[in-house]
């Protein structure tokens, strides 16, 4: 489908706009919601990173052209309806110009049922939240944050830790005691995840990669 194609799918509003609901590709954070018309659809599209139509100043804008905060495109969709964009990126730095790595970052507290029973449903949860976090510390880089410290000390030294807490690990585990290594395997997957977001690889992938080896059999390398 070509451009063409692709802008008479979308259910432009009076002013010729589509709101893009814009998405960190790693983290699957929701990090700002803009505006696109015609021009800026085309742009992105031929470009490869995020071009907006600014409703205050009347203007097309390129995210990061000022403030190296730039979004490269992963994916783009648009929804059932032709009224709304999903565009998947990957962030350079913070997405809010207050510095932050999500525009939506003022919480609010929702009152009802106790979803409590529904939190610990989800097993894994904590991954998706750790996942979330790491990469808010990738784009912000907090000062004194022993995670913006690995960040600016580069892969090396996020390897170095990796090593180590993998030898952790192992003593824990030949040491037999299990709150060791419940303390240790933690530091693990922590330090882990880190090399992950460094590296740009979703922990969705490590998922899919596991999913995709289930049921298969295994190859037997000892002879």
């Amino acid at each position: 489908m070509n451009s063409t194609e692709i802008q008479s799918q979308i259910k432009w509003d009076a002013n010729g706009l589509v709101p893009a609901v814009v998405q960190d590709a790693q983290s699957k954070e929701v990090l700002m919601l803009a505006y696109m018309n015609a021009e800026s659809l085309q742009k992105s599209i031929e470009s490869g990173s995020t071009w907006f139509w600014s409703r205050s100043r009347g203007e097309l804008w390129n995210k990061g052209a000022t403030s190296g905060h730039t979004q490269r495109i992963e994916s783009m969709a648009y929804d059932c309806d032709g009224d709304t964009l999903l565009v998947r990126v990957v962030q350079q730095g913070p997405a809010c110009h207050t510095g932050s790595y999500s525009c939506f970052f003022n919480g609010i507290e929702v009152q009802g049922e106790d979803r409590s029973k529904e939190a610990g449903a989800d097993r894994f949860g904590i991954l998706g939240r750790l996942e979330s976090v790491i990469a808010e510390r990738y784009a912000e880089r907090p000062s004194g944050a022993y995670t913006t410290y690995l960040f600016e000390k580069g892969v090396d030294k996020i390897l170095k830790k990796v090593g180590e807490e993998s030898a952790e690990v192992i003593i824990a585990a030949k040491n037999q005691d299990n709150d060791e290594l419940r303390s240790e395997a933690s530091d693990l997957l922590f330090h882990l995840m880190v090399l992950l977001r460094e590296r740009g690889l979703p922990l969705d992938e490590i998922m899919a990669e596991l999913e995709s080896r289930h049921g298969k059999p295994t190859t037997n390398k000892m002879r």
